[in-house]
Parts: structure tokens; C-alpha cells; sequence
């Protein structure tokens, strides 16, 4: 099978960057299949990119070099990484953009990238996407061992984790994703629902508070057993607790981003 690889940016699709990097990767294995999970994250949203990565990573074939291009800290002292888990091999900066889908399929090593044998020849001060991790991962994919990159890292950079608490009746969550529909996934699990107690026709209390939201929401199956235009919870197929319009946006309907807090509670 042809070596694959997976860009994922917040570059856009109207700019010479994405193609930039692909030309660089191709020219040093043009037998590269490249694929793009997606180019449009918000500018600087490393908590996004990073759900988005661990949503995404695990469908590809086993080897596949995910490399991942959230920079804000470009230029400065912060590290380039590769991670060899027990699947793949993923690629960007050490800014905990790679860490949530890198532990989830179990990490081997952290190596820091610093041999300038394996980036290009001239290294910009903004453009790392081209000059070190699209090398990099042009390389990994014709077989390089990942520690002819650099040393050893033991302390990579970690976002907070997804945790909610979660109680009998009640659970203090946040915000952790909105998708391209508005839908707003909360950290609470599917495994959670024995301990809070929920089950299919509950009535459920969900507070924003910064966004001045208190509304009374259905816990369905699907989207399709709410009414058109009505607030519904469901379990959505990543298996997160999700806060959803009936063919609306739940986030424009109450203003929220990711990251804001939020209290669901059992009314019943």
C-alpha cells in the first residue's frame, strides 16, 4: 500500500501554503498518497484542531503520518515533535495540538526534531509547515526510525484533558467542541450516564452561565425525535453528551464557544 499522509491546518483553502507543503512532501516521495482532513480550523484554535485530530486519526491504515499545523508559538523557542505511538506516527509543534489522539492510540516515543538532515535547507521563521514537518513526514513515510530525528522528549506539553464531574442527577462539564452544524459537545461520556443517572425522554436543566443560558432541553435518541426547531441532548456518534438544535444551530441560538462552562442537571 502507498505510504499515506494527513494534513491538518489552520491555513485556509485560498493561500500558497498547503500546497507549499505538499509539494515538499512529494518531491521526496512521490509515491505519497496525501490527504487533508481538513484546512479551515479556526486560526490559533489548538483545542479544536486537537478534537478534530482525535476524532479523526484512527480511521486511517495503520503507518499513516499525521502531521498537524496549529502554530502560534512559530519562530520562538517552542520544540518540533514527532510521536511514534503503537499505529502512527504524528508531526507538528510541541504546543499539545498532537497529545489527545498521540495518547489515545498509546505513545512509544517523543522525539524532538533537530537534525537539520531531514528539513529543508533553508528554515523561515514562519513557515515550519514546509521547512520541518512536511519533510519530516516525508521521510517518516519511506521509513526513517523516528530517533534519527532528535533526542528524547519526556516532557511534552499536554492541553487539560476533556473531564467533567459527574454526579448523581447532575454533571459540571464544558464546552468542548462545536461543529460545522452548531451542535455543542459537552465533555460528558457516554460512560457516564449510569452515574449521572440519565435515560432516553429525561427532561434536563442546562446552564451557560457566561452566556446567561438556562434552558430545558429533551435527552433523545436522534436528532429526528425532536421537533423541528426544538433544543435536544443526545449521545452523537463520537460519544459525547451533545447540546443540539432539530435542524438548527444549538451555538448560534445561544451564543456559546468552545471552552464555555456548562451544568446539566436531571429534572425529570
Amino acid at each position: 500500500m502507498r505510504p499515506i499522509i494527513t494534513l491538518l491546518t489552520d491555513f485556509g483553502y485560498d493561500s500558497y501554503f498547503v500546497p507549499s507543503m505538499k509539494g515538499v512532501i512529494l518531491s521526496l516521495n512521490p509515491d505519497a498518497v496525501i490527504i487533508d482532513i481538513t484546512h479551515a480550523i479556526p486560526p490559533f484554535n489548538i483545542y479544536k484542531a486537537a478534537f478534530t485530530l482525535w476524532a479523526s486519526y484512527k480511521y486511517f491504515p495503520r503507518g499513516t503520518v499525521h502531521v498537524v499545523v496549529i502554530d502560534p508559538g512559530v519562530g520562538t523557542s517552542r520544540r518540533a515533535i514527532a510521536i511514534k505511538t503503537r499505529n502512527y506516527y504524528f508531526v507538528g509543534p510541541d504546543n499539545g495540538v498532537l497529545m489527545m489522539a498521540a495518547e489515545d492510540d498509546g505513545i512509544i516515543e517523543v522525539r524532538a526534531i533537530e537534525s537539520r538532515e531531514f528539513m529543508r535547507p533553508v528554515i523561515s521563521s514562519t513557515f515550519h509547515g514546509r521547512d520541518i514537518f512536511a519533510p519530516v513526514a516525508a521521510y517518516l513515510s519511506l521509513g526513517l526510525d523516528i530517533s534519527m530525528l532528535g533526542p528524547r522528549v519526556t516532557d511534552p506539553v499536554k492541553l487539560p484533558g476533556i473531564s467533567s464531574k459527574v454526579s448523581r442527577g447532575v454533571a459540571d462539564s464544558r464546552i468542548i467542541y462545536i461543529d460545522h452544524f452548531g451542535n455543542a459537545y459537552t465533555g460528558v461520556r457516554e460512560g457516564d450516564l449510569g452515574t449521572l443517572g440519565l435515560e432516553y425522554g429525561d427532561e434536563l436543566r442546562v446552564v451557560i452561565p457566561r452566556r446567561g443560558a438556562d434552558i430545558r432541553v429533551r435527552f433523545l435518541r436522534s436528532y429526528g425525535y425532536a421537533n423541528e426547531g426544538e433544543t435536544l441532548a443526545l449521545i452523537n456518534s463520537e460519544g459525547f453528551l451533545e447540546l443540539s438544535v432539530n435542524r438548527g444551530s444549538f451555538a448560534q441560538r445561544f451564543g456559546v464557544e468552545e471552552g464555555d462552562e456548562v451544568t446539566i442537571s436531571i429534572l425529570k
